[in-house]
This record gives C-alpha cells, structure tokens and sequence, in this order.
C-alpha cells in the first residue's frame, strides 16, 4: 500500500463499506477540508438509508458466525490489525495531523493508542470471566458468563478522529460483537483510512464480512443508529447536546448507550505544589490540540498564596508557545477544525469581557501566510469566577480560566461547581490533600488525578465522566461489560427439586 496522505482534491473511494468492500448509492459527498490550509483533502462519498439497511443486515448476518468463533481466536486477528496500524502509523498519524490539524506528535500519538488498544484487547480475549457463587439450594451450581450484544453502533468525534473508533471496535471484536462506525463529518478520511489498513487482516483471516463496517455522512446517520432496534449498543463522543438526542433516542426503544460527552475539566494547584511540573501539565491540558480534548484544562483553581506566582509562569510559558502548520514538529498549537469554532473562541472572548474579566494573555485570530486556513487562534488566560456561565459552558478552544482560592474544601466544591464531570487534577506533595481530593469527599469526576494533568489518559483505565458527561466508560479496566450481556447460570446436578428461600410447593 502506497502512502495513505492523499493527494489534495482527488476523490477517494465511497464512504459505505461492510468489511471487504466500499461502495456508494448516493452521488452526495462530503468534502474534507484541512483547517491546516484550507485545501480540499478529498470528496468522500455519503451513506444513503438504503446503504445503511444493508450494512445493517450484513452486520446482524455476521454477528451469527463471529459470536461463535473462540474469543481468543478473535484476539489473535485483533493483534493482527495491530500489527498493520505498526506498520502504517506514521502515514497515518500525519492524515491524522493534516485532516484534523492536531500536532504531528499528536497525531503519531494517537494511532498509538489504536496499537495499545489491540495489545490491551487481544490480553482481554483469554479473560472474559464470570464468577461462581454458592447456591443455597444442595446440589445446585450457580455461575454468570458473559455474552456478546450484537451490532455495536460507534459515532466518534473530530478531535480523536481515529482512537475511539478503537477503544470500542477492538475491545467489542473480542468480545464477539460487530461495529458499525460512523466517524464525524468533519474528518472521514481517516475513518477511510483506518478500514483500509485492515482490509488484509480481514480478508486473509476469512472474518465474515460485515464484522467492522462504516457508514458516512451527517447527523441523519447518526440518528438512524440511534432509533435502529437492531443496533443493541449505541457508543457515541461528542457534546452534550449530541449525547442528550443520541441518549433519549436509544432509551426510547430500550437499548443501550455509552455515551462520552463534554468536560469542564480544573486543576487545583496547592501552595503545596511543585510548580516545576504542573506549569507544563497545566500548559499542555490547555492547548494540546488547541484546547479540542474533552479533556483538555478549562479551569485552574489557585491557592490565593501562590496566585501571582503561577499567573506568571503561565503567561510566560504562553509567550514560547509555537502557533502553526501541525506537521511541523517544532510547533506546539494547530489550527481550531473549522471557522465555526473560530467563531465560538471569539463568543467566549466577548463573553469574558462583557462580564468583566482581564485576559493575562491576550486572544486573538491570527492572520498572516502562514495562517491563511482562518482557523489559527492565539491560546489565551483569563482571569474569571466560576459562576459566570461561559466559565461553566464547555468552550472548545484554547481558552483557560484562572480562579482563586483559601482552603482545600472551597477549591474542591469550586472543581466540582460545573455540570460536567470527566477529568480532574491536583497538584500538591502534600498527602493529606491528596487522599482527600481523592476520597468520597472529593472530586466528583470520573478521572481524578495527582501531580498530573487532566489529559492524556492511559488504555488500561477505565475512561469516561460522571454528570453530563454522559457516565459512559470505555477502554481498560472492565469497559468490556458495556459490550456484553450478563447471564446468571443455575445448574441442579441433584435428584430433586428445592425450590429457592425454602418455598415448598408440594402436589
């Protein structure tokens, strides 16, 4: 396979494919366009309803074999594709780059997680346990075992164009499930890209097609998966507002969701901090790929002793940052994805003044040659209270807000004064702080952290928020069960027939 960075405007093949082919019935497209320049990437064919029906079917139809083949087994082709995102991870870490406008590093960074997902799964296939329990009924066995679903629906977002198709594909493949993806609009190709490298994998391991799947388009596509009684499990990234219809839609017909959404994410920094590593933990969590992570610092709750101090250290620390072409690996900050984020960086700004907030680094759209997609912003600080609503609407941009506080109880409830509730960090050496940031009385995040930032979360947690949020988990730990359904087994193995609590019912 030549490199998979496509050429600019050359049309790509069709956006619908159930495993081993891609094919399109619609003439619409979607145009990818690289908020890196502006140009048009490729034109990516749309998923009519008919295109859908059919990988619906496809998909239930190979549900019936790949349940049935040993969960090892599917592990063993899982590790395969592995090996083929090894092969191809730089070609397409740099599409990752240039199609979402994330750093190069970022970019790298993130097929990596597809390569540590594999590995995480194919450990997983020998481990799908169930318990045992003792039966209060003599000569009775209980036990539960695990079960897979079936069609696996996974909507992702643009800021991870290509990870959280993976931390749901590889870990509901092994679990004997069939996917279905429909990647966000905003950047397809990379969604192309990843099924193509596993085409071999596929074909050479005769895995029936319809196994992993992909339908493109807009939100009509994702609100097809959403009402589809056929599609037991809905995964769905995105805001809030998304996670809400994609939620009451699924709930509707009495199937499941998981669903990742939106992050208001804080630092406490004590003056019990070491500052020399939470100023980059800071810095990093607030314009890592240009503030568009869930999980990227929003908030930073300061000890009112060390205000001035850290305020400085930011400011400076801004002043280095590298703003530009995201394939260059001397720069720190890409482009926004598109200009109607543009245009929610600028609200927010207008919202901070108008309330009366001081910025500490200045924001602003950068112009110039070498930022003529329109889609470069100058990542900005502001000083702000946390009541204020733009501090707790979840803005996604490279715009960070600093707060004061006096005790550990008041920066807590601040940390926790938001409708979100994904990551969370602290910094402090002192351990009495920590544990408490930590314990029932602490942060009410799904990810709380100590002398780390709010970014960056390893495979092997469980990842995902409380709130609105969405309370979803995915990735380590034991995400799998979302995929599965649990069953509780009773054998008798006597010659008669106890009847549970002692109940007799004798004719």
């Amino acid at each position: 396979m030549e490199s998979i960075l496509p050429l600019p405007a050359q049309a790509v093949k069709p956006g619908t494919s159930t495993g081993q082919e891609f094919w399109h019935s619609s003439d619409k497209t979607i145009d990818s366009h690289s908020p890196v320049d502006d140009k048009l990437i490729a034109r990516v064919y749309t998923s009519t309803r008919a295109d859908y029906d059919r990988v619906v079917e496809t998909s239930r139809q190979a549900f019936a074999e790949w349940r049935q083949i040993p969960a090892p087994k599917r592990g063993e082709i899982v590790r395969q594709m592995g090996d083929q995102f090894r092969l191809y991870k730089t070609d397409l870490g740099k599409l990752v780059s240039y199609e979402m406008g994330k750093s190069l590093q970022e970019g790298l960074g993130e097929v990596q997680e597809i390569i540590d997902i594999c590995d995480f799964a194919v450990g997983l296939s020998r481990q799908l346990y169930g318990l045992t329990m003792h039966s209060e009924r003599p000569n009775h066995r209980m036990y539960e075992q695990w079960h897979p679903i079936g069609v696996v629906g996974i909507i992702s977002a643009f800021n991870f164009p290509v990870a959280v198709w993976s931390w749901n594909a590889m870990l509901a493949w092994v679990c004997g499930d069939v996917c279905i993806w429909k990647p966000s609009e905003k950047t397809p190709l990379t969604a192309l890209a990843c099924q193509q490298i596993i085409q071999d994998v596929l074909r050479n391991n005769d895995v029936p097609e319809g196994v992993s799947c992909l339908v493109t388009g807009g939100r009509e596509v994702g609100e097809w998966l959403a009402r589809d009684p056929r599609v037991a499990l809905v995964s769905a990234t995105g805001s809030t507002r998304m996670g809400r219809a994609v939620g009451t839609a699924v709930a509707e017909r009495m199937g499941r969701s998981l669903l990742e959404l939106g992050g208001n994410n804080a630092i406490i920094v004590s003056h019990h901090a070491d500052l020399n590593i939470a100023i980059p933990a800071i810095v990093f969590g607030a314009v890592g790929t240009a503030g568009q992570r869930c999980t990227s610092t929003r908030r930073v709750i300061i000890h009112e002793t060390v205000y001035d101090d850290v305020k400085n250290r930011l400011a400076k620390a801004y002043g280095q940052l590298r703003i530009g072409n995201p394939l260059e690996e001397t720069n720190h900050v890409g482009p926004l994805i598109d200009k109607a984020a543009v245009d929610g960086y600028q609200a927010a700004v207008e919202a901070v003044r108008e309330l009366g907030g001081r910025f500490v680094v200045e924001p602003g759209v950068l112009t110039g040659k070498d930022f003529g997609s329109g889609c470069y912003v100058q990542p900005c600080i502001a000083e702000a209270e946390n009541h204020w609503p733009i501090v707790q609407h979840e803005t996604f941009a490279p715009v960070l807000y600093l707060l004061k506080y006096r005790t550990l109880d008041e920066a807590i409830a601040l940390q926790n004064g938001v409708p979100q509730g994904l990551s969370s960090s602290i910094f402090t050496l002192n351990m009495r702080e920590a544990e408490q940031f930590l314990s029932a009385a602490g942060s009410d995040c799904g990810i709380a952290n100590v002398n780390i930032g709010t970014s960056g979360a390893e495979i092997g947690g469980a990842f995902g928020g409380e709130k609105e949020t969405g309370g979803g988990r995915e990735s380590g730990s034991d995400a799998w069960k979302a995929y599965m359904h649990r069953q509780t087994n009773t054998i008798n193995y006597g010659t008669t027939m106890p009847l549970a609590q002692g109940i007799k019912f004798d004719f």
